[in-house]
């Protein structure tokens, strides 16, 4: 039985873990489950699964009653942890993937942040400490699936993207795109912030960084190919030619699923089976240039490094939370990042107080962009 943690447990990653948990009942014990400020839904999963340890934002007095509150970055140190699910938002998750790492658990990873801020850190600590760092979102799960057996040279990592709601509307009707409109993504059904990270094709950036440093490959082999079926994951070319690829309908259960089992495939008739009764299509279009400036830039802050992708993370952030609060327009999300990147005075990178700083400050300066 695999003793689980998972953190952000009331999101949507969050919850379908809990999904999975219950699908198997005798292959975990949830250990510790940690949340926000939804203590309605979390006092309902803490009474369903009796967790040991519990965390949330400001519990009510005498909540949780025979069960200890332990910090997320102490609970995924606990010994009487396998495997710790990150299914948080933001810069938050950094911390507790970093001390998981030093304990020496496996991480399944679907938090983009932290190895999006601190790549070249994680990976120092998966090798230092003996943890392991298992990708949970789609499209390096998909990465991941397909190298599974393989030790032959890549030529190329194909990231697929839907394109999102906006992929074919005219440029100039960009500026008055509202956030009721790019909340409407064709494909997936997602968390607010994803879903706007996914309409700018931040998203997409997120996961051309976290690619790079999950499986060691130069940026210039890793590509974005629009994909709207979203039915292909992503792809991988090796040197002969040969393309492999992950299909599979778009639901999240299937990796999140894949990275709780790992190396084990096991049936479960809760995730929908791609449906090869139908006729269907696929389609593959290049990106268009200087649709997606977000992409752009995000892009361009990978490979700059340093403490550039966590400036950028969270001038993402506070960009998106304020188009969704309609203090700024659509297209103002990507002048915010630019503007704090451009301004950004970026760190070594070599510790997590590096990182940190760098979140503190774009936070900040972004804030002031957008409006307060």
């Amino acid at each position: 039985m695999k003793r689980l943690v998972v953190l952000g447990s009331t999101g949507s990653i969050g919850r379908q873990t809990l999904d999975i948990v219950r699908s198997f009942p005798d292959e975990f014990e949830v250990v510790g489950l940690a949340a926000g400020n939804n203590i309605e839904l979390f006092n309902e999963q803490v009474k369903e699964f009796q967790p040991k340890h519990v965390c949330c934002i400001d519990p009510p007095t005498g909540a949780f009653p025979g069960m200890e509150f332990t910090a997320m970055e102490d609970m995924v140190c606990l010994e009487n942890v396998d495997q710790v699910m990150v299914a948080l938002m933001g810069s938050v998750g950094l911390i507790p993937t970093l001390n998981a790492l030093k304990a020496g658990k496996s991480i399944a990873l679907s938090n983009k942040e932290p190895i999006v801020m601190a790549g070249g850190l994680i990976k120092e600590f998966e090798k230092r400490y003996g943890g392991e760092v298992l990708p949970v979102d789609s499209e390096p799960s998909a990465i991941w699936q397909c190298l599974r057996g393989e030790d032959n040279e890549i030529l190329r990592l194909l990231i697929t993207a839907s394109g999102g709601p906006f992929r074919t509307t005219p440029l100039e009707e960009m500026e008055s795109v509202t956030p009721e409109r790019a909340l409407q993504h064709p494909t997936w059904t997602m968390g607010k912030k994803i879903t706007i990270d996914s309409a700018t094709l931040m998203n997409k950036a997120f996961e051309v960084i976290e690619t790079h440093w999950l499986f060691g490959v130069p940026w210039e082999r890793i590509e974005v190919v629009v994909h709207p079926q979203s039915t292909i994951h992503s792809m991988v070319e090796f040197a002969d030619g040969s393309v492999k690829a992950q299909m599979g309908p778009p639901d999240m259960r299937l990796p999140i699923q894949y990275a709780l089992f790992y190396p084990k495939r096991l049936p479960n008739s809760m995730i929908p089976r791609l449906d090869t009764s139908k006729p269907q299509s696929l389609s593959f279009d290049p990106m268009e240039s200087g649709r997606f400036p977000c992409f752009e830039l995000a892009v361009a802050a990978g490979k700059k490094g340093g403490t550039y992708p966590a400036a950028l993370s969270a001038a993402d952030e506070v960009a998106v939370q304020a188009f969704l609060d309609s203090k700024i327009g659509f297209t103002d999300i990507a002048k915010v990042i630019d503007q704090v990147l451009t301004e950004h005075e970026s760190l070594p990178g070599d510790k997590a107080e590096d990182f940190l700083e760098a979140d503190w400050w774009a936070t900040g300066r972004a804030t002031e962009l957008a409006g307060g």
